[in-house]
């Protein structure tokens, strides 16, 4: 399957990356790669394969959850304490909205 360069531009442009005309080349193509194979796979027939929710082990639906306890929450300085910019107790962040 084809990925078109303007297809690749307009999901760039939708992640907010900046593309070289190389990358949208390599891009594209790469893409067409991956689609292909996906199409491949669907043609596989999976009627007799039983869904599976846990790929790694046979085990019940809950084993990989730990068990729900109360626990104490951080406070606000712990909370910011990894953040790149904080201001009045908030993590600051960048503006995405407009371009």
């Amino acid at each position: 399957m084809r990925v078109t360069e303007q297809e690749v531009r307009y999901v760039a442009g939708l992640a907010h990356l900046k593309l070289s005309d190389e990358e949208v080349e390599r891009f594209s193509s790469e893409l067409g790669d991956v689609l292909t194979y996906m199409e491949k796979l669907n043609e596989l027939d999976t009627r007799a394969v039983e869904p599976m929710a846990q790929v790694l082990y046979d085990a019940g639906e809950t084993a990989t959850l730990r068990e729900d306890a109360e626990r104490p929450v951080l406070d606000a300085e712990a909370a910011l304490a990894n953040a790149p910019v904080a201001g009045g107790g908030f993590y600051k962040v960048p503006k995405v909205i407009e371009r």
